[in-house]
């Protein structure tokens, strides 16, 4: 299937450095907002408390919030809606200091005068737990990137590999900035989408790159930004079905898939939106950015296959003995 028409080569680099300093401007923006305003972590990664509860009508909230607040051990509790009005959501900071305890006995006791209901789960994650989840978490993202580096730069060489880590990054920043101005809650599920992201942002960084390898050996042009153009453009049509086939199905999870997956699938919604944004417009223009030379690259290729002839003659001569 070809959404674009085969052959035509469209002129992305043209406007490549309006959108490399606008992007970057964004993701900028994005790690300003990390660093000062800070994500809204979930229980997850700061400890606490959760108690899901269904009611059998609609949740009298004000009545529930009046009932939690008599006892101190729910002091500062959140009390929200969970994806319908009959369904709420109880999180508190502090877990009840006696193992044996039951909080969801202690609840239920204290919820007794609000209406028919059932306990349908409780999750308590001790502060020392959720801060390993945090620091391991980040190191996992960090890790994944390290080895991304190695890996493009064994298959291609290390300009690629600077360009595909600084796309993945610039990707991932403006997730980040997303979710903070959104005010998603930063549980396990959404770090899950964020590493998710970063596989399937370097996907297509990789699709574009190994089209790029490809015509630089095989082409005598020396315009580097013509063979980007040529090689974006060969790859679009693949590009645009496998995002949209992709931007579709978390779509329908975002809208059909309830409340304990909003996070996850509206982090995947706009990793989908920005890593495809940043293969086409971002990675490959960004080798123009550090210095990528197509004559250098020739060059090395040239010294490359005169070495693997000299190999095949050396091996061939000692084959014959006469070396």
């Amino acid at each position: 299937m070809e959404f674009f028409s085969k052959g035509k080569v469209y002129h992305f680099m043209k406007y490549s450095r309006l959108f490399v300093m606008t992007t970057f401007f964004l993701a900028f923006v994005s790690l300003i907002l990390v660093f000062t305003k800070g994500f809204s972590y979930g229980v997850d990664f700061v400890g606490g408390t959760v108690v899901q509860v269904k009611y059998d009508g609609k949740a009298p909230i004000d009545k529930i919030r009046e009932s939690i607040a008599s006892d101190k051990l729910f002091a500062g509790a959140i009390i929200t809606e969970f994806g319908s009005p009959e369904e709420i959501v109880i999180r508190f900071a502090t877990v009840s200091e006696n193992v044996g305890q039951d909080v969801g006995d202690q609840i239920r006791v204290l919820l007794k005068n609000t209406g028919s209901f059932e306990i349908r789960k409780v999750d308590i994650v001790g502060p020392k737990i959720g801060s390993e989840l945090r620091s391991k978490g980040m190191l996992s993202a960090v890790l994944a990137m390290i080895g991304i580096l190695i890996y493009v730069a064994v298959r291609f060489e290390w300009k690629f590999a600077i360009a595909s880590i600084i796309t993945l990054a610039h990707d991932i920043a403006i997730t980040l900035g997303a979710i903070i101005i959104f005010d998603i809650e930063f549980s396990l599920d959404v770090l899950a989408a964020v590493l998710t992201l970063i596989g399937y942002s370097l996907n297509d960084t990789i699709i574009i790159f190994d089209r790029i390898r490809e015509e630089l050996e095989e082409t005598k042009n020396l315009d580097f930004y013509e063979i980007i153009d040529i090689c974006v453009s060969k790859t679009l049509s693949r590009t645009t079905i496998t995002s949209l086939l992709v931007f579709f199905v978390v779509l329908t999870l975002y809208i059909f898939g309830g409340e304990i997956i909003h996070g996850f699938s509206f982090t995947m919604l706009l990793g989908v939106i920005i890593g495809t944004y940043s293969s086409i417009f971002i990675s490959a223009p960004f080798l123009t950015v550090i210095g990528f030379s197509v004559e250098k690259y020739k060059a090395k290729i040239a010294l490359r296959e005169k070495n693997k002839i000299e190999k095949e003659k050396m091996r061939s001569m000692y084959e014959k003995g006469t070396v």
